[in-house]
């Protein structure tokens, strides 16, 4: 099975965790490892031993083992009877399986958004797509905007794009694929945010899904999530 190997590395500073109000401190610590796998902080198939985890999240060995497990059914994380925890790795076989599940999903959300999105929607479509054409043309001119910034604009655009599908299951699967692909997406940008044209590409499927034009916003889609794996499969 092909592994990718983005340019990632382990970050060893400490960053202790505060649980936000009503949040349980497995809680707090399964989304703190969970952002720092995504963004790279936690290495694909580094290990993961608890004293480690300890150390940097401040956070007991009972809400740590509570989060890694829950990590492990998100799929972010493997669990070995001799080895213990470790960071899923990023693997281009799975990346192709998640995209083609990925575009089957987008595009039937999409064409659901389209066809009952309201002028409200068609605002909030407007609004994601200018915040993100900045943040594309920032990243791809200079570097200067943080990936976490990109992703954020990037992902708030793509929910809002289908946010108007009406079927809740839909919008759960896809929430799910899109957990597993986001570090993929952004080791894609990472590697070779050079070979490629995202601030026309999101503009083109902003003005066809505005356009109502379901059969081009469908398209478009499917051409901008394959082109990810394109690229990372080429890194």
């Amino acid at each position: 099975m092909e592994q990718i190997s983005p340019p990632l590395t382990s970050d060893d500073s400490a960053r202790p965790i505060s649980p936000a109000p009503g949040e349980t401190l497995t809680e707090a610590a399964y989304f703190a490892i969970r952002r720092d796998i995504i963004s790279g902080a936690l290495a694909p198939e580094e290990r993961l031993r608890i004293e480690r985890l300890s150390r940097l999240y401040g956070v007991g060995p009972t809400p740590l083992r509570e989060a890694l497990q829950r990590l492990c059914a998100a799929g972010l994380v493997h669990a070995s009877g001799n080895k213990g925890f470790a960071v899923a790795p990023l693997s281009m076989d799975e990346f192709t399986d998640l995209t083609i599940a990925r575009v089957a999903i987008e595009e039937q959300a999409l064409r659901l958004s389209i066809e009952h999105g309201d002028d409200a929607w068609e605002s909030q479509v407007a609004a994601t797509a200018y915040q993100l054409n900045k943040k594309d043309v920032a990243l791809i001119a200079s570097g200067e905007v943080a990936l976490s910034d990109w992703e954020a604009a990037n992902s708030a655009f793509h929910a809002a794009t289908v946010a108007a599908c009406g079927s809740r299951w839909l919008l759960t699967l896809r929430g799910r694929l899109n957990e597993q692909v986001e570090r993929y997406r952004l080791a894609s940008v990472a590697l070779r945010r050079a070979d490629r044209d995202l601030v026309h590409e999101h503009a083109d499927i902003a003005t066809a899904v505005l356009n109502r034009d379901a059969d081009r916003a469908s398209a478009l889609i499917a051409q901008h999530f394959r082109k990810t794996a394109t690229l990372l499969a080429g890194a």
